[in-house]
């Protein structure tokens, strides 16, 4: 049977990862959202329409800190478990782990 930390390791990994990826696609939703503005507003487009575009937008910028929140918690949780668990630094979920780390890390804020 397969040791237990090892799935935890691969639970916690899949969780980075899926949150660092939503993070940079809420980020890039609120940039092209924010560029259809500025072009619906450019063209003289409706009020309404440049008005629901805008509630959709600020919807989008709202989900960013929540997913940070998550992500910021999820790594955490995956450094404290990988810290912990360094005797199973030679396993292929540890390194994708510690990977996973680097990337949500290059998309987090420095604090």
């Amino acid at each position: 049977m397969a040791d237990p930390r090892v799935k935890q390791i691969k639970i916690k990994t899949g969780v980075v990862k899926r949150l660092t990826k939503e993070k940079v696609s809420y980020e890039k939703e609120a940039v092209n959202i924010e560029e259809r503005v500025e072009k619906m507003k450019a063209d003289k487009k409706d009020e309404y329409e440049i008005k629901k575009m805008i509630e959709v937008l600020q919807e989008s910028k709202m989900m960013i800190p929540d997913t940070l929140k998550r992500l910021n918690n999820a790594y955490a949780d995956l450094d404290t478990l990988l810290t912990k668990e360094e005797d199973l630094s030679e396993t292929e979920e540890y390194k994708a782990g510690k990977t996973a780390l680097e990337e949500a890390k290059a998309v987090m804020p420095s604090s």
